[in-house]
Order: structure tokens, then sequence, then C-alpha cells
């Protein structure tokens, strides 16, 4: 049998590169504008070791403060966080013991800057000054509070759930008295004090020299004279 030949013609061209000034490189991968991107952080339990005061805790399906709060650790047996609380929807008070490590739940409450603009009836009327949308807040949620507001004032309104539950008052307020006892005479460098009542109705203890019409700044969270404004 003849034999077979058969012809194989291979052609090969040289891959060629091209300069690195010629190389297009493809753009990293991004997002749309509109599509934001999600932070991983690391999620830390709140437990009764991390109470202090002011802090906003969930309790039986309930917004709390804690008013006061003392870390007890006994010679024999368990520590524990002993805490004096205030429910924001009742405004009762009351003392709740912890466990020390316990996990508890904190209370989402977000604060929002209204101005106090009105008292409708029973009712304080809060004013976003950006959408002019008003917030209420009974004379009951009030509490004390109502002493020291004045119209045009601005609060920390704050919510829970939707729910407006509190306001916060700024620590210092310039009020103005309009009643005030005469006092003793003498030397006031002595000392001394006298009630003098301020515009917004409440009744304060102010030195001997400070007359009627005169402008003086009190502290919110104690009702006690600072100084004249």
């Amino acid at each position: 049998m003849a034999g077979l030949q058969f012809s194989l013609n291979v052609s090969f061209r040289s891959a060629t590169v091209p300069p690195s000034s010629m190389l297009r490189l493809r753009p990293p991968l991004s997002f749309p504008k509109s599509c934001t991107r999600l932070k991983t952080s690391r999620i830390v339990a709140f437990t009764s070791n991390d109470i202090k005061v002011g802090s906003n805790l969930e309790v039986d399906g309930a917004p709390w403060r804690v008013l006061e709060f003392l870390h007890v650790k006994p010679g024999k047996g368990a520590a524990f966080v002993r805490t004096k609380m205030r429910n924001y929807l009742t405004g009762n008070t009351v003392e709740k013991t912890f466990r020390a490590g316990t996990t508890i739940n904190e209370a989402d409450i977000m604060k929002e800057t209204k101005q106090f603009t009105y008292k409708d009836g029973s009712q304080f009327v809060f004013m976003d000054l950006s959408s002019f949308e008003e917030s209420r807040i009974s004379e009951a949620e009030i509490g004390d509070k109502r002493k020291w507001l004045k119209e045009g004032m601005d609060c920390s309104v704050l919510l829970w759930n939707g729910k407006v539950i509190d306001c916060e008052l700024p620590i210092t307020v310039k009020l103005t008295v309009v009643e005030v006892d005469p006092g003793l005479r003498g030397d006031t460098a002595q000392g001394g004090s006298k009630p003098a009542t301020v515009d917004t109705g409440a009744v304060v203890n102010v030195p001997l020299f400070v007359n009627i019409g005169d402008e003086i700044l009190v502290d919110t969270r104690t009702g006690e004279y600072m100084s004249r404004a």
C-alpha cells in the first residue's frame, strides 16, 4: 500500500503587547448614587453594668429614664444594680434592681429640636420650625418643667415609637422678676435670700439685691438662682 504524505503548513503570529501607555484599565465597579452602601458595625449588647443617670431603658414594654443608680457588690451573693427610674408614659417613679451583667433593652428614643409656641388648655404646643408641624405634650407629662417654659424657647422633644413622650429644657433660662418681697435691709455681702416670682409663675429664691424687673438666670434642673442676666 502506497504511503500517504501529508503536508502541514502551520503559521504562527507572535503576540505583541502594547506599551503600558496604550493600556486601558477598566474602571472599578461603583454603586449608583441612589444606592447606600451598608456599613458593618459591631453590635454591643447593653447590660445593667452600663446603666448610668439618664440612661433610657425599655422595661415591660414601656420606656423608662434612670434617675439614680448604685452598683452593689455584697460580700456574699451576686452583684446587682439598684436603680430609681421614671416611666416616660405615666410619670410614675419606681425602684428596680437588676442583676449585674443582665442584658437590658435600651429604649429607642429620638430627640427633635422644637420651639414652644403656646399653651392650648392643658396642652403645651411645640412647633418644628422647618416643617411647621406641631407636637403636643400634656400638662401631666410636662410636670414641673412647666414652671420654666417660655414662649419662643427651643426644647428637645423626645419621641418613642413615633409618640411624643417628653421634652428637655435648656439647662439655663432667662426669666424676669415680676414680684418680689422687699426682704431684709442690711449688708447683702452677708448673704441671705428672699422669694421672687418670675414671669412664668415660678417662685425662685434670689439674693436680697434682686428687684422687680430684673432678669435672672435659673438652672432648670434644680430651680436655683444662678446670677443676674
